[in-house]
């Protein structure tokens, strides 16, 4: 990458409003953690007790959760509705809801509390002690959930305890470092905690809650800190993405967020077909990146939405009533956060996919930080008529080819975090060859960033491609490789996320 092209990719990342998948995205959701989403992913593999093939999503909200954060610790919203939107992957059209209520934050009687007399909600109910169990009698606190499907009663389940600490939730954590252990490759090797609380839902999917870490990683301070001198690689520029040295720090180190998702076998989905980009990446002596073609699948998008009405007092907890209102919804990484301008984030979440084109068109296919650098240094970025953001970003929906099988997790020989720019392709039922992650749904491990801002230097061309790194090349934890995938939590009481340059 020439001098110029680095200093010109610097500046670009400065007038970005945000580079989080989804952490900072939106005025008014910023003042609502609980139901900012972080990340949707979604991914073809198999169910976590048998073979069968199954469409994964898990969704994350919560930014920057603080694992040390007692002691109530973090807990799903119960003035909130949790959503997973499946969709017709070319009109945003619903096809498939999964709604994820979940019990009071603040029991007052019942089974959700044991002991109202003590300041602990995880390490003494009835008895003192660490929590072997989820449930058990030393865990004060319980959450539970409900699930919907289309508006019926589809199943319900138990979160687990957060990762109070070994002394605490001892099978979170190795006995001797105090630090969690993720990186299970088998439903036997998941702490207790977590495989207990997988539960079966009435048609056969799976579904889970808790506490993870957050899987997200980026450079995010030190691109906002005026562009700190460890984005560079050892060269002094942004090298070619696949690599870079590793010198960046990643700004979601050690925090954890809140997750929740479902495995969903493919019979019972409805696939269609749709025109996107990266599509017949095996052909490109006649079709040329972006390689458009047609795929098979489906479209994934996750929501929240609260109460209209709320109301507060003096004497009692407040009080939420009426229709429900989305306040928050996350697709595709990136799109609110660096596309879409500070006049529309909140209309976006306040709006749905099949709106997208109408509303928010103008954004994906007009990218102003292509306009941002252009003035700037005076090069030649397309600025408009960018069909192949459109085609990823438009309606703003994950689409899933549902024909190919299972792609590579992080730990698979045949992972690469850049998706097909590392070689890593997946063929589908049409037999073309297609990205195994992003913009081919969403990998956990998948670096969304350097993925789109490569597309955003290199488009609609690709002639040359320009692959751009932020110097963050892998997440903080090992990711696992059995439902729900996320990273086991970090524990309260071993995690510094306060990390040094």
């Amino acid at each position: 990458m020439s001098a110029l092209t680095c200093g010109m990719t610097l500046t670009l990342l400065t007038a970005l409003p945000a580079s989080a998948s989804s952490h900072s995205d939106a005025p008014l959701i910023k003042q609502d953690p609980q139901a900012n989403l972080t990340d949707v992913y979604a991914f073809v593999g198999k169910k976590y007790d048998s073979d069968e093939d199954v469409l994964n999503v898990i969704v994350s909200v919560r930014p920057f959760s603080d694992p040390g954060d007692g002691l109530i610790y973090e807990r799903f919203a119960d003035d909130a509705l949790y959503s997973i939107h499946v969709t017709h992957p070319e009109t945003g059209r619903e096809q498939l809801r999964y709604d994820f209520w979940f019990t009071d934050v603040n029991p007052r009687h019942g089974s959700g509390l044991k002991n109202r007399d003590t300041i602990l909600s995880y390490g003494r109910g009835t008895e003192v002690g660490p929590i072997e169990e989820v449930g058990d009698a030393r865990q004060n606190y319980t959450q539970r959930y409900w699930v919907l499907r289309n508006n019926r009663f589809a199943g319900h389940g138990t979160v687990p305890p957060p990762n109070v600490g070994v002394r605490t939730t001892p099978h979170y954590n190795d006995s001797t470092t105090g630090l969690a252990v993720s990186g299970a490759t088998q439903l036997s090797e998941l702490d207790s905690y977590t495989r207990d609380t997988i539960t079966t839902l009435k048609r056969g999917e799976a579904a889970w809650a808790g506490s993870r870490e957050d899987g997200f990683y980026a450079d995010t301070p030190g691109i906002f800190d005026l562009l700190d001198a460890r984005i560079l690689d050892n060269n002094g520029d942004l090298g070619d993405g696949l690599g870079q040295d590793g010198g960046g720090v990643d700004g979601f180190k050690g925090f954890n967020v809140l997750s929740f998702g479902v495995q969903i076998p493919l019979d019972q989905l409805s696939p269609a077909p749709y025109t996107a980009a990266f599509a017949d990446l095996g052909n490109q002596g006649s079709n040329p990146l972006p390689s458009v073609a047609e795929n098979t699948g489906v479209g994934v998008y996750a929501s929240v939405s609260r109460r209209r009405i709320t109301l507060r007092s003096d004497r009692r907890e407040a009080f939420n009533f009426g229709s429900w209102v989305q306040v928050n919804r996350l697709a595709n990484p990136l799109f609110n956060e660096v596309l879409v301008a500070l006049k529309d984030k909140d209309k976006y979440n306040r709006t749905s996919p099949p709106n997208d084109a109408a509303n928010f068109g103008q954004y994906a296919e007009n990218p102003e930080v292509a306009t941002l650098v252009n003035v700037v240094f005076g090069t030649s970025f397309e600025s408009t008529g960018r069909g192949d953001l459109a085609l990823v970003y438009l309606p703003d929906v994950i689409r899933v080819d549902t024909t190919t099988g299972p792609v590579s997790l992080p730990g698979d020989g045949s992972f690469s975090r850049f998706g097909f720019a590392g070689g890593d392709v997946v063929t589908n039922g049409a037999g073309r060859v297609i990205s195994s992650g992003w913009p081919n749904g969403r990998r956990i491990g998948d670096d969304v960033i350097d993925i789109a801002l490569t597309a955003v230097a290199s488009g609609p061309g690709y002639d040359p491609v320009t692959v751009v790194g932020d110097n963050v090349d892998a997440n903080d934890q090992l990711y696992n490789r059995v439902f729900p995938y996320l990273g086991t939590p970090h524990a309260g009481s071993a995690v510094d996320q306060r990390q040094a340059p």
